[in-house]
């Protein structure tokens, strides 16, 4: 069974393609990308995509993918055999008890300068988020490069507006299944702290730090990336 990537907020499948190719997995797009109708409630996104899935299917996901897979692999455990989260965190902003995250001013300030201009807006969000990587100006002109269409204003306030509101610190203990992390050790926008925190609080789950990468460590590193992806979706 392939496994199932679900891409991060703003950027698409583009910037996975490579990564998903090598390791034969399909995607599922986040709501109001490709041909996915838009849903706002995130709640209700997230059982959407649960109906989707085969039983035991391998989830992954990347970033705001991320997180809904950690929803879904919480919320309907025999949907999900084995759970793989890419830069992940539980909360995006900081919230009480919750500090290793972006201040919800910060968010609030983004999402007003993307609804005014999102596409002058798209290169300073992926240049902030490579911010500490070794590769960074590299990693940053590939992404736009590589980035889909940007979708319409009100799916990315969607999106954003889950960032501001969602919090999955009490989902995560319910996950059943393999769980692996991969991380950027350098990661500004889901801080190192945060994956570490999340590993500790899903049974069982592993965390595979890359150094000197930030926020897309298929990218920064691929070949480490495959590798660790590889052994645990083959395991």
């Amino acid at each position: 069974m392939k496994p199932l990537i679900l891409p991060g907020w703003g950027l698409g499948r583009g910037p996975l393609q490579a990564a998903a190719d090598a390791i034969e997995a399909s995607f599922i797009d986040l709501p109001g990308y490709g041909e996915t109708p838009l849903e706002t409630d995130f709640d209700r996104a997230a059982a959407s995509i649960a109906e989707r899935l085969p039983p035991a299917a391998t989830l992954a996901g990347w970033s705001l993918g991320a997180m809904l897979a950690l929803a879904v692999a919480a919320r309907a455990p025999d949907k999900v055999g084995k759970l793989l989260l890419i830069a992940g965190t539980p909360s995006f902003v900081q919230r009480e008890g919750w500090p290793e995250a972006m201040p919800a001013a910060t968010l609030s300030e983004f999402a007003a300068a993307i609804a005014a201009d999102p596409a002058a807006m798209l290169p300073r969000f992926v240049g902030n988020f490579n911010r500490g990587d070794a590769k960074a100006r590299a990693v940053t002109t590939e992404i736009l490069r590589l980035a889909s269409p940007l979708p319409a204003s009100e799916v990315l306030a969607s999106g954003l507006g889950w960032l501001r509101d969602v919090d999955l610190r009490r989902d995560a203990p319910r996950i059943a299944a393999p769980t692996l992390l991969i991380h950027g050790a350098a990661d500004p926008l889901m801080p190192l702290a945060a994956a570490q925190t999340l590993a500790a609080l899903i049974p069982g789950a592993r965390l595979s730090v890359l150094d000197d990468c930030a926020h897309t460590p298929f990218l920064s590193r691929p070949d480490d990336f495959l590798a660790v992806a590889r052994s645990f979706l083959h395991g």
